[in-house]
């Protein structure tokens, strides 16, 4: 083995017990803020059986759109589960009106206050919708004062728009009103 490789080897060696010691302490500073109350949660949806769009399904009909995989179910009970174990408080939960989202708020936080709000449905292909959309969903983050946290249950699209970043599935991002945008304060990920 050449020093060239064997040094690689052991750099990639390096990053590889580095990164996840990073990832915890993020993760750890996110349940610091939750603990705290009165945070922003973007969730995304727990894992799923199918990827993509489904067009023309009827958001009333969950025959007709993705739903959890048993994956997801287990990754949202974790949620919740975790939510209680590390002692979050949670105001209220906010969720699309497609059954994947609201499957995911049910299962995850079943004892909490559950409602549907429409802007946070998968983003329209309309720009003018989408557009109001994020508004609306800006707005609402702005206004929240609760003290302990609003979870708002909604899709990749949504949280890219709105933040730039592209969730794993299940995972959490704290938001905080940044002008007509929104900063990141933290994120969790659930396995």
């Amino acid at each position: 083995m050449s020093y060239r490789s064997a040094f690689m080897r052991l750099m990639l060696l390096a990053l590889a017990l580095v990164l996840p010691s990073v990832h915890a302490g993020a993760t750890e500073a996110g349940w610091a803020l939750l603990r705290q109350g009165g945070q922003v949660v973007l969730l995304n949806e727990a894992y799923t059986l199918a990827t993509g769009r489904h067009p023309g399904g009827d958001i009333g009909d969950c025959r007709t759109q993705q739903t959890l995989s048993e994956r997801g179910r287990a990754q949202a009970g974790r949620m919740g589960a975790l939510f209680y174990a590390r002692s979050a408080p949670v105001d209220l939960v906010l969720t699309s009106r497609h059954c994947r989202t609201q499957e995911t708020a049910q299962i995850a936080f079943r004892d909490s206050r559950i409602e549907i709000f429409d802007a946070l449905n998968e983003l329209s292909q309309d720009p003018e919708v989408e557009a109001k959309q994020i508004e609306e969903t800006i707005a609402r983050i702005e206004d929240f004062g609760g003290s302990g946290n609003l979870i708002m249950v909604t899709h990749p699209s949504n949280i890219k728009a709105l933040t730039g970043i592209t969730p794993r599935p299940g995972e959490a991002i704290i938001v905080v009103p940044n002008g007509d945008t929104l900063g990141v304060a933290a994120r969790i990920t659930f396995n």
